[in-house]
């Protein structure tokens, strides 16, 4: 009798083991709202022109270069470090292409035409040449001085004229810094923070293939084939690491999505990330325990910017991947709502990335 009893237990625990996991709930994609453009536009806009606290990141050939943040960067000198500044501008800019009427329009495009005036742009190339700097904010600062770059191209408004030539300067610098980089870099860097080569790439392309800057394209497409064609099994489960902004395994998939033809990319992926055509796949948001420290809540980005190129993704084959907007939602709603808060170590930079998740979900 104890026997039949056990066989039974065991016998059900079999059958429970082997049923799949209920579905997720579906949440719905947020969307960019004119309320929710104003919200987080209010992010940069009173960080701009904050000069301290600053992290320069800048090595020093001599004490001939200590100087404050304002006088060594007069056009990226606010958000606490050179390139949230740069892609605090790009959101500015961004949200003021998508909503012409968002409140604070006039000042933010004053704003716009004091930062980034010719001369501050020279003023900022020429640090690139000063001993010791020409790899400074290599590569994911480049990248979002293209993306910036890219958003005033597309941007038919007087102010972004204006503002496209007076960056030229430095558009033109961080296009040749690419171009001499890229061929000398013998192995791809992937890792969850700033100097991922697929996520540097990736905001490079988007420009290249903009403004047809044909060089710069076929350098990216390249240099992504020979890093990335041959991988395989990406291991997901190791993400993410205590500080990632960044996914190594979703940056990849992101750029190899815009370098490759469908076909192409369709065999690629399937050996990339295998489980991702399977409408039960998983995927957590990563948790943030304290958004007062500066490096736990990079995690809000993570969230983020996988959410980006899940979407990016899903648009691009909605027959093999729209399941994943859930997913991709999922990642928003668990961050969106805390980012705007009064800790300067989130407010500072993440805006940006979360108006470049709701937008890529909005295409």
């Amino acid at each position: 009798m104890q026997k039949s009893v056990i066989s039974i237990i065991t016998l059900f625990a079999i059958i429970f083991s082997c049923q799949k996991p209920e579905p997720k709930e579906k949440i719905e994609t947020i969307n960019l709202t004119i309320q929710e453009a104003n919200r987080l536009a209010k992010m940069p806009l009173h960080c701009l022109q904050v000069e301290y606290p600053n992290k320069l990141n800048q090595t020093l050939a001599s004490e001939d270069y200590l100087k404050g943040p304002k006088e060594l960067h007069p056009a990226f000198y606010g958000c606490f470090d050179w390139h949230s500044s740069v892609h605090g501008h790009w959101m500015l800019v961004s949200l003021l292409r998508q909503f012409p009427d968002l409140e604070n329009k006039e000042e933010i495009k004053e704003i716009l035409l004091e930062n980034i005036s010719y001369q501050n742009i020279l003023a900022e190339v020429n640090y690139f040449f000063q001993p010791q700097n020409s790899s400074y904010e290599r590569t994911y600062g480049w990248a979002w001085v293209l993306k910036l770059a890219e958003e005033l191209y597309l941007w038919d408004d007087p102010v972004a004229k204006q503002l496209e030539k007076n960056l030229q300067p430095l558009t033109d610098l961080m296009v040749k810094k690419y171009l001499d980089f890229l061929p000398k870099l013998n192995y791809p860097i992937r890792v969850g923070e700033h100097s991922n080569i697929a996520f540097g790439m990736s905001l490079a392309f988007d420009y290249a293939e903009t403004v047809n800057e044909k060089n710069l394209s076929e350098m990216i497409r390249q240099r992504a084939k020979d890093w990335f064609l041959n991988d395989e099994n990406c291991p997901l489960d190791w993400e993410p690491s205590g500080y990632d902004f960044l996914s190594p395994c979703f940056q990849e998939l992101d750029i190899m999505r815009k370098v490759l033809e469908k076909e192409a990319f369709d065999k690629w992926v399937t050996k990339f990330m295998p489980g991702l055509k399977n409408k039960d796949f998983q995927l957590a948001p990563g948790e943030v325990s304290d958004r007062t420290d500066g490096k736990l809540v990079h995690l809000d980005g993570l969230n983020f910017s996988r959410a980006w190129c899940i979407y990016g993704l899903s648009r691009a084959y909605p027959s093999q991947y729209g399941h994943l907007d859930v997913i991709a939602n999922e990642h928003i709603n668990y961050s969106l709502p805390s980012i705007v808060d009064d800790n300067y170590e989130g407010t500072h930079w993440l805006g940006s990335f979360a108006v470049y998740a709701l937008q890529q979900g909005a295409k």
